[in-house]
């Protein structure tokens, strides 16, 4: 009996292990196929925008080959100070420097004290950014002078009573150098109106009366010049009896030979080889009929196109001691002697100086 159960026992087991399910195969993770990548774009660097210059403007008077040194000075410390280049734009007429800023088509200028308020008459935002001081280093003698000039021979004509005088220019042949220009034609003008407007047949007389010559007119001939060194050349050619220009723009090119500077009645000559316009006429001699005192010239700032920022920083830069003692912008009398030709002379304390756009109304009151 009990092998016979025993024998039950081993069938069931047999046969249930015989129905068992088959065990499950292992089941793969399926494969990840990496969808292909595009080559990254090559990066191109940004092109930084060309830094915009800074343009200054000459008047025919500094616009000459003999200050490229003395223009690349100023340049040079716009430059430091900025961080941007400079252009410097010549000019042969006066009209075309003012107009220059009063368009917005330069951003600094080196303009007489007329041309400044021509300037700024048409852009108010021509500010005035440094003048150059008197040899005292202050605004009190910053002053250049006005020449009324004869050829050496001719200067008795222009006396009365042993004391020369304008009053025999009548008639004469005349050069001016601009009407643009302060002591080429404002002052001048202003002192021939102021003489000759007690007299009867003049007593009408206006500035606009001295542009044009003729057998009717103030002046037989009038000429001008484009610059003071234009209208000295025109005197010393002989195409003119009698020539306005001021000291400092043709003292590269001549010196006193007879009498004290900027005296009435002195003596100036064209010196051994002057540079052009003057290269042919060396030696030859002139007179002072009258001399008289302007305010000095300014540099202006055209407020349009330069930040309050930059100016502010050019006035520093410019009026610092460093600028003062740069012997390429205010030149001492050794590198004069070496042969450097400047726009700016250091005899004592000059530099430059900041001064307010109400120091050229006497300028302007020439005009009324």
């Amino acid at each position: 009996m009990r092998k016979l159960f025993s024998l039950l026992v081993m069938v069931m087991f047999v046969t249930a292990c015989g129905n068992a399910a088959p065990a499950a195969e292992p089941t793969m993770a399926p494969e990840v196929v990496a969808e292909p990548t595009a080559a990254p774009e090559p990066t191109v660097a940004p092109t930084e925008a060309p830094v915009k210059p800074v343009i200054i403007v000459w008047l025919p008077n500094e616009s000459g080959a003999d200050l490229v040194a003395a223009r690349d000075a100023i340049g040079a410390l716009v430059t430091e100070t900025l961080g941007r280049p400079v252009e410097h734009k010549l000019t042969t007429d006066y009209i075309i420097a003012v107009e220059a800023l009063a368009n917005d088509n330069g951003d600094l200028a080196f303009y007489g004290a007329q041309a400044y308020i021509e300037a700024k008459n048409k852009n108010n935002s021509v500010v005035p950014l440094v003048i150059t001081s008197g040899a005292s280093g202050t605004a009190k003698d910053a002053l250049y002078h006005a020449w009324f000039a004869v050829n050496k021979g001719e200067e008795e004509a222009y006396q009365k009573d042993g004391v020369y005088s304008i009053e025999n220019i009548v008639g004469k042949r005349f050069s001016f150098v601009s009407n643009s220009s302060t002591s080429g034609f404002k002052v001048p003008a202003k002192a021939i109106q102021t003489l000759f407007s007690a007299q009867p047949e003049w007593k009408e007389l206006v500035a606009d009366d001295l542009l044009e010559g003729g057998a009717d007119n103030f002046f037989s001939d009038v000429q001008f010049g484009g610059s003071h060194q234009g209208s000295a050349v025109n005197l010393i050619s002989g195409k003119s009896d009698v020539a306005v220009f001021c000291d400092t723009c043709v003292e590269n090119y001549t010196e006193l030979s007879d009498g004290e500077a900027n005296t009435v009645g002195s003596t100036y000559k064209v010196i051994e080889k002057a540079a052009e316009p003057f290269d042919k006429f060396t030696g030859k001699e002139f007179v002072l009929i009258s001399v008289t005192p302007v305010l000095n010239s300014p540099f202006a700032a055209n407020g349009n196109t330069l930040t309050a920022e930059e100016i502010q920083k050019l006035q520093v830069a410019l009026t610092s001691d460093a600028t003062a003692n740069n012997p390429m912008i205010f030149a001492t009398k050794a590198e004069i002697e070496a042969g450097y030709k400047p726009i700016f002379k250091k005899t004592k304390e000059e530099r430059f100086i900041v001064v307010e756009d109400s120091f050229f109304d006497p300028i302007r009151e020439l005009s009324k």
